[in-house]
This record gives structure tokens, sequence and C-alpha cells, in this order.
């Protein structure tokens, strides 16, 4: 692209940068949430007694219970099962909560980046670029956008620093 980049389209690019980073942090706090909602949910699931597996599933309890021998319910084979299940039932409960309030986190971020985005393709066509050539002007990395490369100033403002660029 030969059209001068405003300091303005600099700053979002920056900025968008960071939103990305920051993405990919929720990405894997949210994962990181679900494992822990499923490990949670894990530790219940398993103590059902054969016979209600057999009658689930039409299978005879006898061969139920050699299926299902190793894999006792973690709260039952505890020395309080009462209380293991009320810890269970709390690890159940954060985890939930966290990967709701990770969700939405991230549902703002998108919302932000969003507008973002909409900024720099703005500030980029008054600077003389096509719509198709700000809109197309995309990420290739993370680290590096092809065609913009941000001064030191740009960098310190968006505090990380990054090398962008954009393609035309």
């Amino acid at each position: 692209m030969s059209q001068p980049v405003p300091d303005r389209a600099r700053q979002l690019a920056a900025e968008l940068d960071l939103r990305f980073a920051r993405d990919a942090e929720l990405a894997h706090e949210l994962n990181d949430a679900h494992e822990r909602l499923q490990r949670a949910n894990d530790r219940p699931s398993l103590g059902l007694h054969p016979d209600v597996i057999a009658a689930v599933y039409g299978e005879h309890p006898a061969t139920v219970e050699i299926a299902v021998a190793e894999n006792r319910s973690q709260v039952l084979r505890t020395p309080d099962p009462l209380r293991a299940l009320e810890e269970t039932h709390w690890a159940i409960h954060q985890a939930h909560c966290d990967y709701q309030q990770i969700a939405e986190d991230r549902r703002h971020l998108a919302a932000t980046t969003g507008e973002t985005i909409r900024a720099f393709v703005d500030e980029l066509v008054a600077a003389g670029w096509s719509e198709h050539e700000a809109r197309n002007a995309r990420p290739r990395s993370r680290l590096r956008w092809e065609g913009i490369r941000l001064s030191r100033h740009h960098m310190s403002a968006a505090r990380t620093p990054r090398l962008l660029s954009f393609r035309s």
C-alpha cells in the first residue's frame, strides 16, 4: 500500500495487537475453566451403583459390576463421602462461575475489538485507502501486520514493543 498511514491508525493497530493477545489468554483461561468443570463433574457421576447403570443400559448387574469395578466414584472412595460431595458441589459451582465470567470477559473484548477495528478502518479510509484495502489490512500473526511498521511512540503508547505491519 502506497498511501500514508495515519498515526491514529498505528495506535489502533497496536491496541488491536494487545486485544488479540488478551483474547488468546482468555481462550486459554476458558479452556482451563472448562476442564476444571469437567473434572469436578466426573467425581460424583462415576459412583452410580451397578444396578442403576444396568437398569439404564439394559445390562445384567453382574456385568456392569465388573465393568465399573475400577471406576468407582472419587466421592464414594473418601472417608467422608458427604463432605467430599459438598466439596465437589462447590468445585463445580466455582468452575462454572469462572467459565461464565471468562466467557463474558471474552464477549466484551470481542465487542470492543470490533469497535477498534471499525475505527481503524475509518482512519485508513480517511487517509485515502479504499474501504476494500482498509478492510483487507489483516494481521499475519499477533506480532506482525504486513505493510505498517509502528514507531517507538506508538509502541510505547500500546505498552508493548511489538512490530506491526499491514498488507494491502
